[in-house]
């Protein structure tokens, strides 16, 4: 049973820092900042200022991990060419579920780099699903 309620609190010490950039939850607005907590046995949940979204593990078909990497180009050519050889990774994880209507929904979101291996083994290990990778690279960053 998916739920999305108002009104909550961040859970202390428990939760990853998260942005929803999008999918089919029309409660949340794109580019929401949140906590995604992986303590429930139960229901993957992401809880912004305003509501909390509970998706059962039973009902995730769909989960993938992709990094978007950009070249800090502009830091570079603001502060020093240094920063053209590093590169700044973005963390997404993609949820595919079915509500509780029995249509499909989807939820985008970009994880914290040092939350991102914990939600995907979290993710994997509640809903039985195999998390798929969007390349090589990404398979390798989150297996660690």
């Amino acid at each position: 049973m998916l739920a999305v309620v108002g009104g909550c609190a961040a859970a202390a010490g428990f939760g990853f820092e998260a942005e929803y950039l999008g999918g089919t939850l029309p409660t949340i607005a794109p580019n929401t900042g949140g906590t995604i907590l992986t303590t429930d046995p139960i229901s993957f949940i992401f809880k912004t200022k305003d509501a909390t979204v509970r998706i059962p593990f039973d009902r995730i078909h769909q989960i993938e991990y992709g990094q978007k990497v950009d070249r800090r180009v502009l830091e570079a050519f603001l502060l020093s060419p240094l920063f053209v050889l590093s590169k700044k990774r973005a963390h997404f994880v993609s949820i595919g579920f079915e509500g509780e209507d029995g249509r499909l929904e989807a939820l985008v979101l970009r994880v914290d780099k040092k939350a991102v291996r914990t939600v995907l083994v979290s993710l994997e290990a509640r809903s039985g699903r195999k998390v798929t990778f969007q390349d090589e690279e990404a398979r390798r960053a989150g297996k660690g």
